[in-house]
């Protein structure tokens, strides 16, 4: 506990900031407010930093992809149609086929990025590091999309980042996902029901 509180009053003002925008952002992702992806840019615009000053380069990188998908998803959220809001993009779910075929390619990128960075570079926890990039890549894609299944994907990044951050000292950050696991629950409990009230055949893709 001394250690705990110890790390937390040595967190700088910057991974303070960033937490607090990274909050924000799934507590508006959660309710489908557009103004979760302005909190989303600047948050993971000050983790790129933090990631590549700790040698978490996946997570460096991830979090600059973050900032190009942070304005993809505000132009799809926001998307007009004759001047006036359009609301074709619905909620979505993908098929259990589709998640298994995607899981599969995404563990053989896991494994094949985690053997290049271990081997060539000084990156700590390689794989893991890899697992948490790579896969939150396509989550990170599919809340753009809307996608339900999204949450399910969120909750396991989430739990490995908890262990990787606590690992590299990122004390406030791995807090953060903890409470980022507990949110990614309400977050799909919350959209399946919204899911489960619209038009299915407008709602769901076919298999």
């Amino acid at each position: 506990m001394d250690l705990f509180i110890g790390q937390l009053i040595a967190t700088s003002s910057w991974e303070w900031c960033a937490v607090i925008l990274a909050l924000t952002y799934l507590i508006l992702a959660i309710k489908e407010n557009i103004w979760c992806w302005p909190a989303a840019f600047f948050s993971t615009a000050i983790y790129a930093g933090l990631f590549f000053d700790v040698n978490l380069f996946m997570e460096s990188f991830l979090n600059a992809y973050y900032l190009v998908m942070a304005i993809y998803g505000w132009t799809q959220w926001n998307r007009t149609k004759n001047g006036h809001q359009d609301d074709s993009l619905s909620m979505v779910s993908w098929p259990i086929k589709t998640h298994l075929i995607l899981i599969l390619f995404l563990s053989l990128g896991v494994l094949l990025i985690g053997l290049l960075l271990s081997t060539y570079t000084t990156q700590d926890f390689a794989y893991l590091d890899s697992f948490t990039t790579i896969f939150a890549l396509v989550a990170t894609f599919m809340v753009t999309k809307k996608v339900l299944e999204n949450w399910l994907y969120w909750i396991v990044i989430d739990l490995v980042s908890v262990y990787l951050f606590y690992s590299k000292g990122l004390m406030l950050t791995s807090v953060l996902f903890s409470v980022y696991i507990i949110l990614a629950i309400l977050g799909w409990y919350q959209w399946k029901i919204r899911f489960d009230t619209n038009d299915p055949i407008k709602s769901k893709l076919s298999s």
